[in-house]
């Protein structure tokens, strides 16, 4: 094709595979312009949610501007929630429900988280994550998978993909093809999977063949080089990762939906644009910008694919295809029997308990706790991952302000002594709780613990992230998860909440 980069046909087809965010909480004119002209759709972020009741009002602004737009977010429940980010989600995350294993519970809370994003107008969840987390020392996955053993994440996922699915929301099942083995964060840099092709088949691709087989709409590839499949390349930018292996081995019909190209595994090396370029060109259908990309990352990338068809470089039927699978997904969403954006506050509340039932469940005790009558909690929060962002997390709802200390899990030599003696000192003729998240990635927040319960052997020790580190005495609480709902279950085991 040899049109210039203004041609609005070549605009069209890039706008096609386009789902950029946008600041605040109402959509900007660039973004309602867009749609009209055929962008795919938007990417909905924390800072855009105010609440219920305006993401409901802004997702009708968005299907007011025309298009059948997809409306996606990337909600997990548990750690990682976007519409619940002020106060924590009433869904425990996907490690208590690997814990239960009970997959009808875990069909029964994607149901209800999915009916939540159907009444508030989303119509695409960037979910669920179904790696396969063998490396304990994992710092972008871990709590966020269904455990460490392959049949049991596979059974989870295709489990949550037909709840998701039956509330009428879109599911993508990411990052394929596994990040669980890894431990490095690809929003940081590139991740390298050390495994063959066979290991690969039978730990990290199962659960993404039981997505498939469940009838998953969506697949999104992880910013990840695995040497054998994919040489320098992540699996974002790689043929052989999407069309060889996604498409051809596992039979991938639906949309493969890229993670934020700003990620500095993939945009340090070649750029926000070429990036875009790149993807499309190895199969990816919908080009995902993260949240803090503006305006001009949108006008940059849809340039970029502008130019590289005009120059012949990107054929314009990969862009056609790619809006052919589009289609068919706006073709799934139609016929569903949902009106998205319809829901009131009484269908999330009475949704809310399935959540809460199910951190109930998940909750694992060492021995019957005694009564805690006016207790001190120490709350050693864990340093904020990207991906799950800064959520309320903690016993704060049930538990005095003024009886709660709070210090970093990750202290520097010499900081534990002062924290211990503060929490000894507070807590002296009352009950101690020590609150953790992943302690077994914190050495010092293991030291606190383990000082702390030299002097108080009756320490209770609650561990709301993987407890793959068991402290040597006291009562412990594992909650699989740091979700409102966990929180509240975990009250509840301590006689904090009724």
């Amino acid at each position: 094709m040899s049109a210039g980069l203004s041609d609005p046909v070549l605009e069209r087809l890039a706008d096609a595979v386009l789902i950029p965010p946008f600041p605040g909480h109402d959509a900007p004119r660039w973004v309602l312009d867009a749609l009209e002209r055929g962008l795919a759709g938007v990417t909905i972020f924390g800072p855009n949610i105010a609440g219920p009741e305006q993401l409901a009002a802004l997702t009708a602004q968005l299907r007011r501007a025309g298009g059948q737009p997809l409306v996606c977010i990337d909600e997990e429940g548990g750690d990682v929630t976007r519409i619940d980010h002020l106060t924590g989600s009433p869904y425990p995350g996907n490690a208590a429900l690997g814990a239960v294993d009970d997959v009808a519970l875990t069909a029964a809370v994607h149901q209800a988280l999915g009916q939540d994003l159907a009444g508030l107008g989303i119509t695409v969840n960037l979910a669920p994550s179904v790696d396969v987390n063998t490396a304990s020392d994992n710092p972008v996955i871990g709590i966020r998978s269904f455990g460490s053993d392959p049949e049991l994440v596979a059974r989870h996922a295709a489990a949550a993909v037909r709840g998701l699915q039956a509330a009428g929301v879109a599911a993508c099942a990411k990052h394929f093809p596994g990040h669980g083995s890894t431990s490095t964060d690809t929003h940081h840099g590139i991740v390298t999977l050390e495994a063959d092709l066979e290991t690969l088949r039978h730990r990290d691709l199962l659960p993404f063949a039981a997505a498939i087989a469940a009838g998953v709409n969506g697949v999104m590839p992880g910013h990840l080089r695995v040497p054998e499949l994919t040489g320098d390349l992540p699996a974002t930018l790689s043929a052989a990762a999407q069309t060889g292996l996604l498409r051809g081995e596992l039979g991938f019909t639906g949309v493969i939906i890229s993670d934020a190209l700003e990620m500095r595994a993939v945009s340090e090396t070649y750029g926000l644009a070429e990036t875009a370029v790149r993807a499309v060109e190895a199969g990816t259908d919908l080009l995902c910008l993260g949240r803090d990309t503006g305006q001009d990352g949108y006008l940059a990338v849809r340039g970029a694919l502008a130019e590289a068809l005009a120059s012949g470089r990107l054929p314009a039927e990969r862009l056609e295809e790619a809006e052919r699978s589009i289609a068919r997904l706006r073709g799934w969403l139609a016929a569903q029997p949902m009106r998205y954006g319809v829901d009131g506050a009484d269908g999330r509340a009475g949704r809310a308990q399935i959540g809460l039932a199910a951190a109930r469940r998940a909750i694992r005790v060492s021995a019957p706790p005694g009564p805690l009558p006016d207790p001190v909690v120490l709350q050693l929060g864990a340093p904020e991952n990207i991906a799950v962002g800064s959520v309320p997390w903690g016993l704060a709802p049930w538990v005095p302000a003024s009886r709660i200390q709070r210090a970093p899990a990750s202290l520097a030599d010499g900081e534990t002594v002062p924290v211990i003696d503060a929490a000894l000192a507070a807590s002296a003729g009352h009950p101690l709780i020590v609150v953790v998240r992943d302690a077994h990635r914190y050495p010092a927040a293991q030291a606190v613990v383990t000082g702390l319960l030299a002097a108080r052997p009756d320490l209770v020790v609650l561990d709301m992230g993987l407890p793959f580190w068991q402290p040597p005495g006291g009562l412990h609480v594992a909650t699989y998860g740091a979700a409102r709902a966990s929180g509240q279950a975990a009250a509840e085991v301590l006689g904090l909440a009724g």
